[in-house]
């Protein structure tokens, strides 16, 4: 087991930070969600994501846009998590993880984000932000060629990627 502490290949790599505003009905609402996430990332291009389930309670129907999501990966994901991970104090719960590591928390509002100001025209909004971890190598499991699966044995584990959020990010783990 010690020689593959220093093998690059069991590092915990931050895969890509989703980040989702579910306003749950097309227009005005939908329209303002967009212009905040703009707002936060002036580069980047927010997706509308549409409904899937007719939800007659609510009008919604199956093709219905209903909220907005940005997606960011590579070094730039590892920032903003840092920076989002401040609007909840830098506490997660252990129930936030899956069996996996990967895990999410919400931002009830925007406000709380550091450096982020109340906008009148925009209003309050929260927001849900989904972390995907994995290892180098996970490659096989998508290309076209020769695809194949990765073994449990490499595959995160929500401890490793507690361990990992403790002493990169600084992470406090509540438990239940």
């Amino acid at each position: 087991m010690n020689s593959n502490k220093n093998n690059i290949m069991r590092r915990i790599v931050i895969d890509k930070l989703t980040i989702n505003i579910g306003v749950g009905k097309p227009g005005e609402p939908l329209e303002k969600a967009e212009k905040l996430l703009k707002k936060m990332f002036p580069d980047l291009k927010p997706v509308r994501t549409k409904a899937k389930k007719r939800v007659q309670a609510w009008g919604i129907r199956p093709g219905l846009e209903i909220g907005v999501k940005l997606t960011i990966r590579g070094k730039r994901a590892k920032e903003t998590l840092k920076w989002l991970l401040k609007a909840v104090n830098n506490t997660l719960k252990e129930s936030q993880f899956d069996k996996y590591g990967n895990f999410g928390f919400g931002i009830k509002e925007y406000v709380w984000i550091p450096g982020m100001k109340y906008d009148p025209s925009i209003g309050i909004y929260g927001m849900d932000v989904i972390v995907t971890v994995r290892r180098p190598g996970y490659r096989v499991m998508y290309r076209r060629i020769k695809r194949s699966r990765i073994p449990e044995r490499h595959r995160t584990t929500k401890e490793e990627v507690i361990e990992y959020l403790k002493n990169n990010f600084g992470v406090n783990i509540v438990k239940e």
